[in-house]
Parts: C-alpha cells; structure tokens; sequence
C-alpha cells in the first residue's frame, strides 16, 4: 500500500514483475509442440503466481483490475498465438489454456487471507490491524476504498458472513464453490 492508501504502485511493480517471468518463459509459453493445457498451468504456477503475490492485502479499485486483466489477456493471447484483429473472445482463450479469470483469483485470494484474520484470536495485532480506525478527518473528494471495504464486498458478491468465516473448513468450500 501507498502512503495515499491505494494499491496503484503494488499492482504496477507486479505487472511488470508478471511480464519479466512471462519474457523468460516465452520459448515454453509459445512453443507449439506443448500442449496449450500444459502452457496454461505453466503461466498460473509461474507468471500469475508472481503478479498476484501480495494481493491479498491490496485494497484494489476498478482501473487496477483493468490493469491486470489487460495484461494477462496480452499473455493469454500471445500464448495462444491469437492477434486482437482475429476478434477471439477472452473467455474461449482462457477456456483454451484452463485459465480462470484473474479477478476470482485475485477475490478469492482477499477471501481466504479474510477467513485466516477471522480465525485469528481477538488480541492477535493482524486481527487489531484489521479493525483499527484512523481518527481524523478524511480528504476531500471521493473516499478512497479500504482494504475492509473491498473484502465486505467480495463477501457479499458471494453471499458470504463472518460466521462462515469461523470454520475454515467450511469457509474454504464456500471461497472454492464461489
């Protein structure tokens, strides 16, 4: 996180970091004679793994979740050998390569990092952290998103509660099923 309490220099470094281990992999991403499945789970173990690393903790916004879906589809496409001018949708080329879309993973990455702080014990200073309050005012203008807030919404877009959260067994399920 910025001083300013965004997640924009995170998401720009790990972009850049996807597209350094994309470069080094591209003789194995690219390469015909392998499979485009085993391609696929090459780029998740090795260029999403290194561009999502952290993001449990980044309270993002829309234009970051651009930024990392227009990336990733730059890769899905040149992995899969695809120009934009041939108009392939980006679901079929994830659906090619066995990829689901960057933004459940990223969710879903918020919500298991949310289930493991619930669980902690009440004076456990990750979990103080998490419900600490800054006093003062705010700045002007539109109030920028907190990391709380970013997670209550992924938990409503799945339907989820903090009493779900207390069982990491059940918890796990409900993120997984999401």
């Amino acid at each position: 996180m910025s001083v300013d309490g965004d997640a924009d220099a995170a998401v720009e470094t790990r972009i850049r970091i996807g597209w350094n281990k994309f470069r080094q992999l591209v003789p194995l991403l690219t390469n015909k004679d392998i499979s485009l499945t085993v391609r696929g789970r090459l780029y998740r173990s090795c260029v999403r793994s290194s561009m999502l690393y952290g993001s449990e903790t980044w309270p993002v916004r829309k234009e970051n979740e651009v930024a990392l879906q227009r990336a990733e589809m730059r890769m899905v496409r040149w992995m899969c050998g695809v120009k934009l001018q041939d108009r392939v949708p980006s679901k079929d080329l994830r659906g090619r390569l066995e990829l689901e879309d960057i933004i459940s993973v990223l969710q879903r990455n918020r919500l298991r990092w949310y289930g493991h702080v619930l669980r902690k014990e009440d004076n456990d200073w990750v979990k103080k952290c998490m419900e600490y309050e800054v006093e003062g005012t705010r700045p002007r203008g539109r109030p920028k998103n907190t990391w709380r807030e970013t997670v209550e919404k992924d938990c409503r877009a799945r339907g989820l509660n903090t009493e779900d959260g207390m069982v990491r067994s059940r918890w796990q399920k409900l993120i997984k099923d999401g």
